[in-house]
C-alpha cells in the first residue's frame, strides 16, 4: 500500500465511512505533501508528512501555541503522529503571492504585520527551540556548500574562506543580540492566505525562539515578490511603530531597527540562496531557480550599504565575474 492508500484507509477511519476525494492542495520544499479533502458539505485538509524525513509533532505544538494566541491557523482535526497524517481545517488556497498588487498591498500588509505583533506579544523563553548561534550558522553553510560549490561550481581560496567566515561571524553578533521573540521561520506570501480573519497564516512548524526582525525581512524582502525600497522602509517603520507602542522589545531609534532588520536579511538571504540551490541540484526542484537573483540583489544591495559587509560583496563579485561599483555606506 503506498503513502496514499495508506492516507486515504486513515482517512476513512477518521470521517467514519463518509465519501470523500482527495486533490492535490499543495508540495512545498520538503517530503510534506498537502491534499484537499472534498465531503459533500466541506473540506479539510489532509498533510502527509512520511518519517523519518518529517516530524508532525512541531506542527501540533506550535498550532496550538498560534491558536492560543489568537491567530488564524489550521485547527488540527485529526492526528496519527507515528505515521505521520494530520487532519487540518481548510484555509482556502488564496496566497498572499497570488492577489498581492500596489492597490492592495498596504491593506493586506498592514494585517500580516498585526498578526506578526499579536505572534510575538505571545513569546515566552523555553516553549521552543532556541534560534542560537548553531542554527544560525548551519543555515549559512549551505552557502557555500550548495550555492558556490555546486551552483557557481566555485572553489573559494583561503583568503575567501575567511572573508565568507568573518562575515557569518559579524552577521551572527548582530542577530545573537537582538531581542527574542516567536519566530514563524517563513512568513511570506506563499505561507500566508487571504481570509475572512486575515491573514490564514501556515508552514510554521519550524518555528522557533529568536531574533525579532527575522519574520519582518521574511515578509518585506520576500523572496518571490518585489517592493521598493522606500516602501520596504514604511512598511518597516509601520511595523517599529506599531511594536514599540505595543511594549515589544524594538530598538528606541529607527536606524537601529532597519541596520538589525537589514543585517538579519543578510543571514536569511544566505541562507535561501543554499537552500534554492540545494532544491535544484539535490531534489531535482528548478521551480526556485527564478527566485535566485531576487535573493542574491537583496544580499548585495546590504553588503553594498555596510562598510563591514563590504568585503563580502567584493568576493560575490569575483566569484560570478561582476565588476565592484562604488555605492553608499553606512
Amino acid at each position: 500500500m503506498d503513502r496514499k492508500q495508506q492516507l486515504e484507509a486513515w482517512l476513512q477511519q477518521v470521517l467514519g465511512n463518509a465519501t470523500f476525494h482527495l486533490t492535490t492542495a499543495s508540495a512545498d520544499a520538503s517530503f510534506r505533501r498537502y491534499f484537499r479533502v472534498h465531503t459533500a458539505n466541506q473540506t479539510m485538509i489532509a498533510m502527509d508528512a512520511p518519517p523519518p524525513q518529517e516530524d508532525c509533532r512541531p506542527f501540533v505544538h506550535v498550532a496550538e501555541l498560534l491558536l492560543t494566541a489568537g491567530l488564524n491557523v489550521p485547527k488540527v482535526i485529526a492526528q496519527e503522529l507515528d505515521i505521520g497524517f494530520l487532519l487540518l481545517s481548510d484555509l482556502g488556497d488564496t496566497t498572499y503571492l497570488s492577489v498581492i498588487d500596489a492597490d492592495n498591498a498596504p491593506r493586506l500588509y498592514g494585517d500580516a504585520t498585526q498578526a506578526l505583533i499579536q505572534m510575538q506579544l505571545a513569546s515566552q523563553p523555553n516553549i521552543l527551540p532556541p534560534y542560537d548561534e548553531a542554527l544560525l550558522m548551519r543555515e549559512m553553510q549551505l552557502f557555500p556548500d550548495w550555492y558556490l560549490t555546486k551552483h557557481l561550481n566555485a572553489t573559494l581560496e583561503d583568503k575567501q574562506q575567511k572573508v565568507l567566515q568573518h562575515t557569518f561571524a559579524l552577521l551572527n553578533q548582530n542577530i545573537l543580540a537582538q531581542a527574542k521573540v516567536i519566530v514563524h521561520r517563513d512568513y511570506h506570501s506563499r505561507n500566508l492566505m487571504v481570509c475572512e480573519v486575515n491573514p490564514g497564516i501556515l508552514d510554521f512548524q519550524d518555528a522557533v525562539y529568536g531574533p525579532i526582525t527575522y519574520d519582518l525581512v521574511s515578509l518585506l524582502k520576500d523572496a518571490y515578490i518585489m517592493w521598493d525600497e522606500e516602501q520596504i522602509i514604511d512598511w518597516a517603520a509601520r511595523y517599529w511603530q506599531t511594536a514599540k507602542k505595543a511594549g515589544l522589545p524594538v530598538p528606541p531609534d529607527f536606524g537601529d531597527f532597519y541596520r538589525d532588520f537589514e543585517w538579519m536579511g543578510a543571514q536569511r538571504h544566505i541562507k535561501v540562496l543554499g537552500i534554492f540551490a540545494r532544491l535544484y541540484h539535490r531534489d531535482g526542484k528548478d521551480g526556485y531557480l527564478k527566485d535566485m537573483p531576487l535573493v542574491m540583489a537583496y544580499l548585495r544591495k546590504v553588503c553594498g550599504r555596510y562598510i563591514e559587509l563590504k568585503p563580502m560583496l567584493r568576493m560575490l563579485n569575483a566569484l560570478e565575474g561582476l565588476e565592484d561599483k562604488a555605492g553608499y555606506t553606512f
